[in-house]
This record gives C-alpha cells, sequence and structure tokens, in this order.
C-alpha cells in the first residue's frame, strides 16, 4: 500500500522502494547457504596411478616424436623415420598386427613417447590417425617423477 501524503494541493504518492523485504528474503538466504555449506562433501576424482601395470607390454612399437616434430618408429630392432602424415601408414606396414584381424587375437601396443616441449596437437593428430586406422592397443609413454 503506497503512502500518501497530504500536503494542501492534493495527494501524493512516495515513489521509493521498500527495502526491507528484501533485506528479509536475503538474510534467510544467506543463513539457509551458511548453514548448508558445511554439509556438501567435495567430490573426489580418481586420477590413474603410473606405474601400476601388471606387466609391461613384449615388443611394443614405438612412436617417439622429437622436440622439432621429427617421428621415429622403432619397432624391435627396426628404426624408420617418418612423418605425421605418414606415420600410421608406415606403422601397419611395418607391424601389420597392431590391428587385431581375428577374434581373440592380441594386438600389438603402439606406446607414443614426445618432448613436453612440443604441441599437443602433433599428439593428437598421430593418435587420431592410430584410431581410424584401426589400431586398438595405443598408450602415452611418462616419465615417473621420484
Amino acid at each position: 500500500m503506497p503512502a500518501v501524503t497530504s500536503r494542501g494541493r492534493g495527494r501524493r504518492t512516495i515513489s521509493e522502494i521498500n527495502m526491507v523485504p528484501f533485506i528479509d528474503v536475503m538474510l534467510v538466504l544467506l543463513i539457509i547457504f551458511m548453514v548448508t555449506a558445511p554439509l556438501i562433501t567435495p567430490s573426489m576424482i580418481a586420477l590413474p596411478k603410473v606405474g601400476k601395470a601388471a606387466s609391461q607390454p613384449q615388443n611394443p612399437v614405438q612412436i617417439l616424436i622429437d622436440k622439432d616434430e621429427a617421428i621415429q618408429i622403432k619397432f624391435k630392432t627396426d628404426a624408420v623415420p617418418s612423418n605425421v602424415r605418414n606415420v600410421v601408414a608406415d606403422i601397419v606396414r611395418m607391424e601389420p598386427a597392431v590391428k587385431v584381424t581375428k577374434v581373440g587375437e592380441q594386438a600389438v601396443p603402439v606406446v607414443i613417447s614426445a618432448d613436453k616441449s612440443i604441441k599437443y596437437e602433433t599428439v593428437v593428430k598421430v593418435m587420431d590417425g592410430l584410431q581410424k586406422a584401426g589400431v586398438s592397443r595405443v598408450g602415452l609413454s611418462v616419465q615417473t617423477g621420484n
């Protein structure tokens, strides 16, 4: 109900906003948040651990990406230089067993070792090419810190 003042000439309404209900609602919300905040437990993320594998794979195909994005493919004793565009074709040509062709047959793993100063995009391009070629076992090599 607007407040009305009467001064000789007529009625005028006061055009001010009543802040008391707004403040009351804000204080109630503040108290609710202060009471419920300690009850909320932070979510825990289960991160993978390095070095927990049961056994290392035998004779993996290694892709080494140097700091100047030069790629070298190593399998057993062979080492072949390559580039980002041809790395998948070179791997499949070197070792066709990286792709599983029969049910129950284990694929040869591919391990990517990249220098930490290269662009992440280069590693993703190699991984994407391997995935499109049907290579099922791809891993990233990491250095364990002690």
